[in-house]
């Protein structure tokens, strides 16, 4: 049996230990977690800046670590470099989603959720509807020349601008929003 991993922390073999995890040693999860859970949950608080919120992450980390750990490669970066980056995305990714979310008062969360199931109900009776507008859509679409489809596709599918559209398909700027502009009316011709 090998010796613990636990050391001096310039000595502390983070490499095994990762190789350990990606085996399924629980004791290399531990290992990583005794030597540097106190600096990994600093990393994350001076991210998140709550301490929940900070530990959820370290523990969300310390999974992704255990399930992850075999995709670990040494030769792309240090493994205690590589841990830290888990902890260090883990935190940015949980400050996004904080800045997304906007705080509502019981009655607004309960006036949402009737609208929310309102929409749902509509939805499921348009569901025909909707299904024969988008076979219409498809033959619409079939009838536009290559490029200008692509050009829509591109517009309101993948969400691109024209200039992002104009530099997919190697298409000076000014055609491309031509382009886009009379295929919309003859896609409104088309549905009309």
């Amino acid at each position: 049996m090998e010796p613990p991993l636990t050391t001096a922390p310039d000595d502390f073999d983070y490499e095994r230990a990762l190789y350990g995890c990606a085996r399924g040693e629980r004791q290399a999860l531990q290992d990583i977690y005794r030597q540097d859970s106190r600096h990994l949950l600093g990393v994350a608080l001076r991210i998140v800046r709550q301490r929940q919120q900070a530990e959820d992450v370290v523990h969300d980390a310390f999974m992704n670590i255990w399930t992850q750990a075999a995709s670990f490669d040494a030769q792309r970066g240090s493994g205690r470099g590589w841990i830290y980056s888990v902890v260090r995305n883990l935190a940015l990714n949980a400050v996004r989603n904080c800045a997304r979310e906007v705080p509502v008062d019981e009655e607004t969360a309960e006036a949402l959720d009737a609208q929310n199931s309102l929409e749902a109900h509509a939805q499921i009776a348009d569901a025909f509807d909707l299904s024969v507008s988008l076979g219409k859509l498809n033959d619409c679409l079939a009838r536009l020349e290559p490029a200008r489809r692509n050009c829509i596709l591109y517009a309101y599918v993948d969400g691109c601008s024209h200039g992002e559209i104009a530099e997919r398909t190697q298409t000076p700027l000014g055609t491309v929003k031509a382009w886009i502009k009379r295929s919309m009316g003859s896609l409104r011709e088309c549905m009309a």
